[in-house]
């Protein structure tokens, strides 16, 4: 297996987890403030990154998408926080925002000119699908319609 394949599923056994840290955590404390303590573990990495790092090797536009990258992190994990906070199911909202992906494969398609196979966009498709199904909650009984599928609101307060 290649090497990169164990820091793959590293990441999918981390954010998975977190995911959890994640839902308990807006449970507790608002969005903003969340963000403000992930800053903070990811300051508590610095001592484990920092030798490994070439930061006086960088260029501005390196710092750039850095920062850029940063920022539009952030922003995506306040954003994530704010759907826990106001009801989202961690079951259900960790994994729809994990279509992350299909951003940067069409963002990938037309900045960097990488082609995709058809069973790469038959893969994409299926991710798309299952996000769909994923986000569909069947309805309580006693409501009109019990038992099929609406496409309302995923959550419907804290839980």
């Amino acid at each position: 297996m290649a090497s990169w394949m164990y820091y793959s599923f590293l990441v999918i056994l981390l954010w998975g987890i977190v995911g959890l840290f994640q839902k308990l955590g807006t449970n507790r404390a608002s969005p903003s403030s969340l963000v403000i303590w992930l800053t903070v573990g990811y300051g508590l990495l610095l001592p484990w990154l920092l030798p490994d790092s070439n930061l006086l090797g960088l260029t501005w536009g390196d710092f750039l998408i850095g920062v850029l990258g940063g920022i539009t992190n952030g922003l995506g994990v306040w954003a994530l926080f704010a759907s826990l906070e106001t009801g989202a199911k961690a079951s259900v909202a960790v994994p729809l925002t994990a279509l992350n992906p299909v951003i940067t494969i069409m963002l990938a398609l037309v900045f960097l000119g990488e082609r995709l196979t058809r069973l790469q966009w038959i893969g994409i498709s299926l991710a798309i699908l299952a996000g769909v199904l994923i986000s569909y909650e069947t309805r309580p009984e006693g409501i009109a319609g019990a038992g099929g599928l609406s496409p309302g609101p995923v959550g419907s307060g804290r839980h």
